[in-house]
């Protein structure tokens, strides 16, 4: 070989700029393993499967000729190419097409694979749907529950005013002892002795906050003419029945 003239102008023209080598040696590299992999692509030799695949296809693109002894038949009781069977033409213009098994499985197979697959889906389901009732249901007992303590704690307010009417009523005439223990407010300071009266007293009763609220308004009524709902004290009996809705909370709403 002959050594290159760095003078002439073949190697003047030549761009030398940085990197561009490189990428140019990249670029080669590149073409010539994709030329590669097509020249492998076409030397290789197809397997048995492959042939048989492309014999088929190109048979089944391929339309009957007369050669066909069917066709040739067909042809003999009048049939036309491109017309549908039968003696009106109402059947069928293009072959049943072939379902070919290619895989090695067993008869069924298929379908067993399609029916453990709804089956897991319809489990799937189930599941969610489940899921759905007992979060509707986790809800609503959620709901039951904060609506009965709201209940609660309007009973015990009732309650407690219920307490200091009957109470305050009481002392007015002169009454210093209450009909039952619970029906006056408990002071916040009292003697150990008083104290462990109370508890005996509270463990025989074993009154709920509502049967506790029933009693005491039924004795202010019939006692002192009083509604805690009208907050409002009546001359008498007649008076409070014919101005009073009633005798509960739901009778004056």
């Amino acid at each position: 070989d002959e050594e290159e003239d760095y003078m002439s102008d073949l190697f003047i023209k030549q761009d030398v700029r940085p990197g561009l080598p490189m990428v140019r040696r990249v670029k080669e590299a590149i073409q010539k393993e994709e030329k590669q992999k097509e020249a492998n692509e076409k030397n290789r030799q197809k397997s048995i499967k492959e042939e048989e695949k492309e014999r088929r296809d190109m048979v089944l693109k391929s339309a009957l000729g007369n050669e066909n002894k069917g066709f040739a038949l067909l042809q003999k009781m009048g049939y036309k190419s491109g017309q549908a069977l039968g003696k009106s033409g109402e059947g069928i213009v293009e072959p049943i097409p072939l379902n070919i098994k290619t895989g090695r499985s067993g008869l069924g197979h298929d379908e067993l694979k399609k029916r453990k697959a709804e089956e897991k889906l319809e489990s799937y389901r189930q599941k969610l749907h489940m899921k759905k009732q007992a979060n509707e249901q986790a809800a609503d007992e959620f709901r039951v529950r904060f609506k009965t303590k709201q209940e609660e704690r309007k009973m015990e307010g009732d309650l407690r005013k219920s307490q200091r009417a009957c109470q305050q009523l009481d002392v007015q005439k002169d009454i210093d002892v209450p009909k039952e223990t619970w029906f006056w407010i408990e002071p916040e300071e009292e003697d150990k002795k008083d104290e462990e009266d109370k508890e005996d007293e509270c463990t025989n009763s074993d009154l709920s906050v509502s049967e506790k609220l029933h009693i005491l308004t039924a004795y202010l009524r019939e006692e002192h003419f009083y509604c805690i709902w009208c907050g409002t004290t009546y001359e008498d009996s007649e008076d409070l029945s014919s101005n009073c809705p009633g005798d509960s909370a739901a009778d004056h709403d």
